[in-house]
């Protein structure tokens, strides 16, 4: 087995300088509400974000050893998207490891599990999405895998798919359907420029959305 695969397609940086501008719930609600990943992961901090190609990581329970295999092959602007085997308990990730990714100009890390040293990373700027905090420490003692497919936070990541995050949580763009997603994207968001319009005018929310007919359909009375 190749535990280790270096090459693989990354989508075009247009399509990510594309979607770095456009909110994560909006990219999920265009991309037909898939991708999301479970809204535990979150960020470290408010004002996080995240944008760039999926270089996947796929640890050992306890073990942080692909992690810093993956520092070492990872290209700029890549995000590490890693598991921990369900074992979210231990700190996988650190200030030190976060000095290495900025000094290779990676594009941040989002994990299935726990960091620490939480507050020199918050201090240095580099985006993390997480579980949460433990001090509980790891060893390096096992294989895992990188660049193989994963399921991350509930959703399925293949090597260079788009890992879009912000405030609000994270979504995958499957990398092969980038263009379409975000077509569907920022036409989404030029209707929700339109009806914010309308709405500052005074109309309501039921009329724009035309849920008249739904309440009545469920038999609403009003008195």
């Amino acid at each position: 087995m190749i535990h280790v695969i270096t090459k693989f397609d990354r989508p075009p940086q247009e399509a990510i300088d594309n979607f770095r501008k456009i909110a994560v719930a909006t990219v999920y609600e265009a991309s037909g509400r898939k991708g999301q990943v479970d809204s535990l992961i979150k960020p470290l901090r408010r004002g996080l974000k995240i944008c760039g190609p999926a270089f996947t990581v796929q640890c050992h329970p306890k073990d942080n050893l692909m992690l810093h295999k993956a520092l070492q092959k990872a290209s700029p602007g890549d995000i590490l998207i890693t598991t921990t085997g369900q074992y979210y308990q231990a700190g996988y990730w650190g200030d030190l490891m976060t000095t290495s990714a900025i000094a290779r100009k990676l594009g941040g890390l989002a994990i299935d599990g726990c960091i620490r040293d939480s507050e020199e990373i918050i201090e240095s700027g580099f985006p993390v999405f997480c579980r949460g905090f433990s001090i509980t420490g790891t060893v390096k003692n096992t294989l895992g895998l990188i660049n193989h497919p994963i399921i991350f936070g509930g959703t399925v990541v293949n090597p260079g798919d788009i890992v879009l995050g912000d405030d609000d949580g994270m979504v995958i763009v499957d990398r092969s359907k980038c263009d379409e997603i975000y077509a569907s994207s920022a036409k989404r968001v030029e209707k929700e420029i339109q009806k914010a319009e309308l709405l500052k005018t005074g109309k309501t929310s039921v009329e724009l959305n035309k849920l008249d007919k739904i309440f009545d359909a469920l038999g609403m009375q009003e008195d």
